[in-house]
């Protein structure tokens, strides 16, 4: 399914782009979904924004129709950052469901079909980046190592209280790379840690799964199957 079809399947309502003047080459574009994530987006977009690379970036920022201000913050962001930031206003019209519940999955999809650059990056409106050079240092080993559809950085979950829950630091009694099957064991890669390659026909088999609720997680797996 490209993106035509996608939009043709589920688009009911024309997803609003606000006006911008990005570059048209990103090498990589970050794509964040964000919903009703008020308390976390600007830390979220500040992380990104803040990225030194000696290449041009760019922002897929889909906004799920929150109720909570998520939708004026990300407005605000869009004006102050039009050369940086590509904002699609979603309508729950196009809210894709799944098991009879109500999901992301629209968004994530309209992101990655939507996305320009080389690589694509991925952090959901309540992650954020914390290292100014995740970005430059994950696109380097990228173009040395060619082979790979993908890499990830570690990670640390917080609570609202910035207390440390889960600190994940790979080390060598990891394996050096991720295959289908190691992944299993070891479990998928954080989102807001993942830099893939911009593949559109891996964007079309996740598409096509409707059981999964977590789309980050079928792409992961199906980046995992490249290698």
């Amino acid at each position: 399914m490209n993106f035509q079809a996608f939009k043709e399947k589920y688009e009911k309502v024309p997803v609003e782009h606000y006006p911008h003047n990005v570059d048209s080459t990103p090498v990589v574009s970050v794509c964040v979904q964000t919903y009703s994530h008020e308390t976390y987006i600007k830390e979220c977009l500040e992380g990104i924004l803040k990225q030194e690379t000696d290449f041009p970036f760019e922002i897929l920022l889909g906004e799920d129709a929150s109720t909570d201000g998520t939708r004026e913050i990300c407005i605000e962001y869009a004006k102050k950052y039009p050369d940086k930031i590509r904002l699609f206003l979603h309508h729950r019209e196009n809210n894709i469901q799944i098991g009879g519940q109500p999901s992301g999955r629209f968004n994530f999809l309209y992101n990655l079909y939507s996305a320009r650059g080389k690589y694509i990056a991925l952090c959901e409106g309540d992650d954020c980046w914390t290292d100014p050079l995740k970005l430059q240092r994950q696109v380097e080993f990228m173009e040395e190592n060619e082979e790979f559809s993908g890499c990830f950085t570690n990670y640390r979950i917080v609570n609202k209280k910035r207390e440390v829950l889960l600190k994940i630091a790979r080390s060598n009694s990891h394996p050096n790379y991720y295959d289908r099957l190691s992944m299993l064991r070891e479990g998928v890669p954080q989102t807001c840690s993942v830099v893939y390659r911009n593949l559109p026909d891996v964007f079309s088999k996740v598409s096509k799964v409707q059981n999964v609720v977590n789309g980050d997680q079928v792409l992961a797996a199906f980046m995992a199957q490249i290698r």
